[in-house]
């Protein structure tokens, strides 16, 4: 039976593909896939998960008292049965070999198959063994975890190692940073989540991905299964689950035709941005591991203006990249770059991208009342003075082979920009005690806090430039909590308030003779292209997967004559609607 769910369109295009479920409960799951030569070690892992589970629970039978209940005594022979059933273990080890899912994320697939199928019956003490079955899952899940190593390789396979060429979408709850670090480069063709707003990070990840994706779904994980064909229309925000075929026929065309496009701004990548009248835009990439560099490289930006630094420490428990190994990643980066200039973000740790729990539990969601307003960003780096030091050391050394530039995100104190000039110095004498090789960097401060807009003048006499972080910035001044599904549609990029500030940031850095750049989700959206020109914005900082769409509105626009229409913008009580008017008149 065919089935509709609606949610927030956050990347456009179709994909259309076989589902996979990432399940969330009680016990953590890691998901990833193994390489082929993995696959056999993977299966052994969840035997060996089983037989510790069986051994335990034939131990408590064993020394059970001689007057313990005999229901208990039962209770544990249905827990034994079901560790022993081939439709957990053996179809679970079907996911290791079809699918290359970790023994994890394949006990948990399988979990999510059979608790289905024990929904549907009819007999109701029959039904009640779903709760049998979820406990020893999860004793099992946590035989997994204790015996899990640390050093086991992950990687992504192709479309082809899954013993099928069916395209797959993934459907999910949420899917944290890490897991989507994972996936990034995987066989996914889509994202489906029942939670999560435009800014989400799932919804930044899809689209820096170029591939469709619907968020804040609700009850999306719960309606579609394992396997379901699957379409998702990221224009509409609409997932159609199982749909008929002519219904299938029509999106398949439609998917054609966004292939089309895609390739036509492809041959723009490599034609310097420059606007009707003159005017050099210069469009960087954001990355977030050294490799990406290349793909920037590929997609014509002229630099990275944003590297994320945080994903070198995400997903790694309590084994946190040193500083040889960040340096070895910046380096890589700058090397990749050939000469074009490279902004590394100082770790953004806190509010959707908590470190491991292991390492910094106070961070997690459920432990902090709020974490896009706790300590984050430049504050935690601050309260970890020893290894923001590390990290600026790294980021000083890279500096030796190329043109770095260091940005310091959420400033909103005179006194984060002073601890870090602080901090830079004793890095730098640190160096040269240790005989390493560095060069003085720019350094700047990401605009995503009002009080930093506002204060604006105070901090350019601190930092060599800044770069405006519209995701924060509008979650900020609009006091919208921009993962959150429930208020998404009260997140406004074109809200008077932000385009305002927007607008003022630009102009009085520009007045000051310093740099401005956007690195938020407006750089890569198209429709803020002749806006953020008409401010005066020449610096635009987008995944290199957006360059090319934003080159061709760069290519269209005459700033001369947006800049000349932007009051009327600025005036009105409805920006967008104003913006669509005026600069659809300059256009003509």
């Amino acid at each position: 039976m065919s089935i509709q769910v609606f949610g927030l369109a956050v990347a456009r295009g179709v994909a259309i593909g076989r589902a996979v479920l990432v399940t969330s409960g009680r016990v953590d799951v890691a998901h990833y896939f193994v390489a082929p030569d993995q696959v056999e070690g993977e299966i052994a892992r969840l035997s060996d998960a089983r037989d510790a589970v069986a051994a335990e629970f034939t131990t408590l039978q064993r020394d059970m008292p001689a007057d313990a209940p005999p229901e208990l005594s039962a209770l544990i022979d249905v827990h034994l049965m079901l560790v022993h059933d081939e439709s957990l273990i053996g179809a679970a080890a079907q996911w290791v070999r079809e699918r290359h899912y970790n023994a994890e994320w394949a006990l948990s697939a399988q979990l999510e198959v059979l608790a289905r199928h024990f929904d549907e019956m009819e007999d109701e003490y029959l039904r009640e063994r779903k709760a049998d079955l979820e406990q020893v899952t999860e004793r099992i899940l946590t035989a997994l975890t204790r015996n899990a190593r640390g050093d086991r390789a992950i990687s992504t396979p192709g479309a082809g190692d899954f013993g099928g060429e069916e395209p797959l979408v993934l459907v999910a709850s949420d899917i944290s940073p890490a897991d989507m670090l994972h996936f990034k480069r995987s066989v996914f063709t889509g994202f489906v989540t029942d939670v999560g707003g435009r800014t989400s990070h799932t919804a930044i990840v899809a689209r820096s991905m170029d591939i469709p994706a619907v968020v804040g779904a609700r009850e999306a994980s719960r309606l579609i299964r394992q396997d379901d064909w699957v379409v998702i229309d990221g224009d509409a925000g609409a997932v159609i689950v199982n749909p008929p075929p002519i219904v299938l026929e029509e999106y398949r065309f439609r998917q054609r035709q966004h292939e089309l496009e895609r390739a036509r701004l492809n041959r723009l990548r490599h034609t310097p941005a420059l606007t009707l009248d003159g005017e050099a835009v210069e469009l960087l990439a954001n990355i977030e591991l050294p490799e990406d560099a290349a793909v920037a490289l590929e997609a014509g930006a002229v630099g990275v203006g944003l590297f994320r630094s945080e994903f070198l420490f995400m997903n790694r428990g309590q084994d946190l990249p040193g500083e040889d190994e960040q340096f070895e990643a910046y380096r890589a980066a700058v090397l990749a770059m050939k000469g074009l200039p490279v902004t590394i973000r100082t770790v953004d740790i806190g509010a959707d991208k908590p470190l491991d729990r292991l390492t910094l539990h106070e961070l997690r969601h459920e432990h902090t009342l709020n974490p896009a307003l706790g300590l984050r960003a430049i504050r935690w780096s601050l309260a970890e003075p020893s290894m923001f030091r590390q990290q600026l050391r790294a980021i000083l050394r890279a500096s030796a082979y190329g043109k770095v530039k260091l940005l310091l995100p959420m400033v909103a104190h005179l006194s984060e920009a002073r601890l870090t000039r602080e901090a830079l110095v004793r890095a730098k004498q640190q160096l040269r005690d240790a005989g390493h090789a560095f060069t003085d960097i720019e350094v700047g401060a990401m605009i995503e806090i009002p009080a930093a807009a506002l204060m604006l003048g105070s901090l350019l006499r601190h930092f060599d430039f800044v770069s405006i972080g519209t995701n924060d910035l509008i979650q900020y001044t609009l006091a919208i909590d921009r993962a959150d599904e429930q208020v998404a549609h009260l997140y406004d990029a074109w809200h008077p308030a932000v385009v305002g500030l927007i607008a003022s940031t630009i102009e009085r850095t520009n007045a000051a003779g310093k740099s401005v750049s956007v690195c938020g989700e407006m750089a890569g959206d198209p429709s803020f292209t002749a806006l953020l020109l008409s401010m005066g914005l020449r610096s635009f900082s987008m995944h290199p997967r957006q360059i090319a769409a934003v080159k061709q509105a760069v290519l269209r626009a005459d700033t001369r004559k947006l800049r000349a229409v932007l009051p009327q913008v600025l005036a009105a009580d409805e920006p967008q609607a104003a913006a669509e008017a005026v600069f659809a008149t300059q256009r003509n």
